[in-house]
């Protein structure tokens, strides 16, 4: 049983992955530049980051080779945004080093602070250099009316 439940969580892994995928092939097959590209990260695990944030990075490598323009956004709205909490910056480095990353690339890092609020998480609990919006979906909106082209990670 343990090892179909391994199988299983692998293949999601590489659907959600082959998803990614899919969407930044799309948009680089266009021929004119994207206003922007918002990522999406929804997940209930909580460590979902530190996998989710490397193919971000990747995207965005992708996207900028062809594309050297484009503005980002990350908006992470599940259980994840809970490991950018300022009291796991030493246990979660990997992931805040990720993030500190692309801040200093001028991709800001979006938590929501409706959801981080449902679990008693406040926007104080979190570094300066993630930005809490007041509803990650409604964070998500407003970049597409800006134009943005969603790019959904898991």
């Amino acid at each position: 049983m343990r090892c179909l439940t391994k199988i299983i969580a692998v293949a999601l892994i590489f659907l959600g992955q082959a998803s990614a995928n899919s969407d930044v092939d799309n948009l680089l097959a266009q021929s004119t530049t994207p206003d922007g590209v918002v990522f999406e990260i929804v997940e209930s695990d909580k460590s979902a980051l530190e996998y989710l944030l490397p193919r971000v990075r990747e995207a965005i490598t992708k996207i900028r080779k062809k594309f050297p323009d484009t503005d980002f956004a990350v908006v992470s709205h599940g259980r994840e945004e809970f490991a950018l909490q300022t009291r796991y910056q030493t246990e979660q480095s990997e992931i805040h080093n990720a993030v500190l990353s692309l801040v200093a690339e001028d991709v800001p890092v979006y938590v929501c602070e409706t959801h981080a609020g449902w679990y008693g998480v406040s926007a104080d609990d979190f570094p300066d250099y993630v930005e809490v919006a007041p509803s990650g979906p409604g964070q998500i909106n407003l970049y597409l009316e800006l134009g943005y082209q969603l790019i959904v990670i898991e």
